[in-house]
Order: C-alpha cells, then structure tokens, then sequence
C-alpha cells in the first residue's frame, strides 16, 4: 500500500496499528460469534473452545501471527491497550454466559497462552491438550460452586 493512502487515512503510526488491531479483533469476534454452542447451554464449553483455537490456528499462519504481534505491540504503545483489552474483555464476556467471569476470563487467559505457546514454538496446535486444559478449568469452578453452595445449606 502506497505511503500516501495510509497517511491520508491515518495521521499517526498509533491510529494505523489501532485500526489494524480493532480490524483483527472483530475477525475473531465473528468467528466466536458463529459457533451458536457457546450459547448452548448442554455445549461442551471445552470442546467447543479447543475446536474454535484449532480453527484458528489452523488458518493463514501469518495472519495469526500479525494479530498477536498487534495485540502484544500494546506492550510498548499505550494507544493499543484499550483495544487489546476490548478483545479480552469481549471474549470473556462471551464465555461469562456459560460460566462466571472470573471463570471466563482465566478460560480467555489460558487461550491466550496456548496459542502463544503454539507460535512461538511453532508447534503443532495439540487439540485434546487445550481441550483437557480448558476442561479443567471448567470443572474446578464447577467443583468450587458445588463445594460453596453446600457448605451454604450446612450453615444455619
């Protein structure tokens, strides 16, 4: 792209990187947003979110790779914070509609991580890994609720 149409558009490097960023970030949104199990509620949440990573990984590599350097670029460019954090806190609030949002942003975190680790290490994305992970998570918040509400019903 010729110099000139990014400067006509964009005034700074930040804003160019924002709207990068914002622009990958709702390529994402829309690929969870297509998978109608997360709203299901008898979904395997795991299943479903180790699934939605091996779609994504799977994919244009490149185009994966760009979106996590824009994504951690907010590490050294302020102005790319808000946007970063839009995408997490998007997510999560997703996933908060199967779960609490504690819950839901520790399964956003552990995402992160996985693919993170697959990148970087280029690795094959390991499915039943994730699944298993993400499982866990799941049901330590299942077992804590469980371990919560009866003590509730044992106190007087």
């Amino acid at each position: 792209m010729p110099l000139g149409s990014t400067t006509y558009h964009f005034k700074t490097l930040d804003e160019l990187m924002v709207a990068a960023l914002r622009q990958a970030g709702e390529g994402f949104a829309k690929a969870v947003s297509a998978r109608g199990a997360f709203e299901d509620p008898h979904a395997d949440l795991a299943d479903e979110l180790a699934r939605l990573l091996g779609e994504w990984l799977s994919g244009d590599r490149t185009g994966v790779e760009l979106e996590y350097e824009l994504y951690l670029a907010a590490l050294r460019r302020p102005a790319l914070r808000p946007v970063a954090a839009e995408w997490c806190a998007g997510l999560a609030d997703r996933l908060a509609r199967r779960t609490d949002p504690v819950t839901a942003r520790a399964l956003v975190a552990l995402m992160d991580g996985i693919c993170l680790q697959v990148l970087l290490t280029g690795t094959a994305y390991d499915a039943e890994y994730a699944r298993e992970m993400l499982a866990r998570v799941l049901a330590e918040t299942a077992n804590a609720a469980g371990a919560a509400s009866g003590a509730r019903r044992r106190c007087p």
